[in-house]
């Protein structure tokens, strides 16, 4: 291809067309003409870039691995550039660019650059403003495959979370269903036994005794196994069942209130009535077994919610930061538990709120604690608080891990570096927690040394 022809194609160029032809004339007779076959790799991953890419004809892809697979991050066709560009400071494609079809590319050397930039302002002017399309767009991919890794986080969290509960539910609705057919059974027994209505009275009394299960929830082990070992003799001694003696003992009944009723009934009507007694005492745990297990779904559904700032519009609004943090606490602590981490969260009384995005703060405080969770060893604490300071609030995540390394610690903020093995993280979060940050008017902060790594997030209050 003469020059001449290659600058009637770079005049009909969609993105350059608008050079004047003396600057296309330049760029004609400074760069070079490849030729790419399908699958050939025009630029690799984390290898030095060298130079501007002119896309006359083709296609090309870039393909990055965030820690689920290779995939199209994005593409470039006919009509396009890429590759380096003026006042760039990318120096390593973050994925591998490969031709998906046969390709014609022009090659600038970045050598050409001082002077495209020195003379040829307007040529300059349309790259520079590729850049920023390109890296407006990478932005919003990364922040995207951010959410989508926090939403999988999320959704492996939760689900584990609800599945205790739910079992629970299922659990006790089944034993439920059992113990009702237990109280029917001795309903009719006791009305076979033809008691007085002093006697039914007594039976009242001890069964009203018996109370709430809820109210002997702060017995320790001990006292519970002493109690039924009390309750379990009392029974033989009777030559009663000794298997009510757990239903007994977990109630507010007393050995006092039991021989009382001993007294008044005869050997048969109690050893009904203290069934029926055990069977509505079952019943009632149960039923509080239940309870408690759909508070706690209630209360997951609730945190789920307020964590993604569901059905809220998209405007900046007063963000309460102790209630975020709460949330996101309640969403992680599945995975703080299963790791035998202890969280504390200390949230100053009266702190003020932020102006900003409830969806994206969240989203800081997940990425962080997430770490802080990571970082710490087996049986280790993370602590979180939240107090005003001069105007703003400070937002503080602390671990008693190893510390970040002096070597990488101006590196934990770049897109893509990540400590963590091949599949296990993307080197994206504080990458994108930097960026939220800023976008709230804040700036984080890192001190760090073996056994104690604290990120300060600084917000404007409100």
């Amino acid at each position: 291809m003469t020059d001449m022809e290659l600058v009637e194609r770079l005049a009909a160029h969609r993105t350059l067309r608008s050079a004047p032809r003396e600057q296309l004339e330049w760029l004609a007779s400074h760069g070079t003409l490849h030729r790419l076959d399908a699958g050939e790799v025009i630029g690799a991953k984390d290898v030095a870039i060298y130079a501007l890419f002119v896309v006359l004809s083709g296609h090309l892809v870039i393909r990055m691995d965030r820690g689920s697979g290779a995939r199209k991050a994005m593409e470039w066709w006919g009509g396009d550039v890429t590759g380096l560009l003026p006042y760039s400071r990318l120096t390593a494609p973050p994925g591998t660019t490969t031709a998906e079809e046969p390709t014609e590319v022009l090659m600038l050397d970045r050598e050409c650059f001082p002077e495209m930039i020195r003379q040829y302002h307007e040529l300059t002017a349309i790259l520079v403003h590729v850049m920023l399309d390109r890296a407006r767009r990478f932005t919003t991919a990364d922040l995207q495959d951010e959410k989508m890794i926090s939403l999988g986080r999320l959704s492996a969290g939760l689900a584990h979370e609800l599945n205790n509960p739910a079992s629970a539910v299922a659990r006790s609705a089944k034993e439920l269903t059992a113990r009702l057919f237990e109280i029917e059974a001795t309903a009719l027994a006791l009305g076979a036994v033809q008691l007085s209505q002093d006697q039914l009275q007594a039976i009242a009394r001890v069964r009203a005794q018996c109370g709430d299960p809820s109210a002997t929830a702060e017995r320790g082990p001990m006292e519970r196994a002493d109690r039924e070992d009390a309750f379990d003799d009392w029974l033989m001694n009777h030559h009663l069942d000794p298997e009510l003696a757990e239903a007994l003992a977990a109630s507010s009944c007393t050995l006092e209130a039991l021989e009382s009723l001993a007294k008044v009934l005869g050997p048969e009507a109690l050893g009904f009535a203290l069934h029926s007694i055990a069977a509505g005492q079952r019943a009632r745990r149960l039923t509080l077994e239940v309870q408690t297990a759909a508070d706690r779904v209630h209360a997951l559904v609730a945190a789920i919610k307020g964590f993604t700032y569901m059905d809220q519009s998209r405007v900046p609004r007063p963000v309460a930061i102790g209630q975020g943090l709460a949330d996101t606490l309640t969403v992680l602590g599945g995975k703080a538990r299963a790791k035998s981490v202890s969280v504390t969260v200390d949230v100053a009384a009266g702190l003020p709120p932020v102006e900003g995005y409830g969806g994206e703060l969240n989203q800081v405080w997940a990425n962080l604690i997430d770490n802080a969770i990571d970082a710490a060893p087996p049986s280790g604490h993370v602590e979180v608080s939240a107090a005003a300071e001069n105007g703003s609030v400070i937002v503080r995540v602390q671990d008693d891990g190893p510390g970040v390394p002096e070597a990488i610690r101006d590196r934990i903020f770049e897109p893509f570096f990540t400590t963590k093995p091949q599949g296990q993280g993307t080197g994206l979060g504080l990458d994108i927690v930097r960026r939220l940050i800023q976008q709230h008017n804040g700036q984080i902060d890192l001190e760090t040394r073996p056994g104690c790594t604290v990120f300060r997030v600084t917000l404007p209050a409100t």
